[in-house]
């Protein structure tokens, strides 16, 4: 699966289009998720957005909140069919 800068296989009508980048990481564990997060944030420019794709439970209940104590500015959580859509920003400086 391509975790780099679109979601594998994905219905792009199920994509945010407002996202710079997209990151599935369903069925990924905890804190696994988290860390592919934070380390696709950092590679990208200040200010984008990017959309994750996590798992319900564990997943949607603790990596939103290890973003915002890393500093990161979350946009929206949508829930969809079996996951969750997690929107984050980049901050403008780090």
């Amino acid at each position: 699966m391509n975790h780099a800068d679109s979601i594998g296989g994905a219905d792009n009508s199920t994509l945010d289009s407002r996202a710079d980048a997209h990151l599935d990481l369903r069925g990924t564990p905890c804190p696994i998720n988290f860390v592919r997060t934070k380390l696709r944030l950092e590679q990208m420019s200040p200010g984008t957005l990017l959309e994750v794709w996590l798992d319900p439970g564990e997943p949607i209940e603790q990596v939103p909140d290890s973003l915002t104590m890393e500093g990161y500015q979350l946009e929206g959580i949508n829930e969809c069919q079996g996951y969750f859509s997690l929107l984050v920003r980049r901050p403008e400086k780090s």
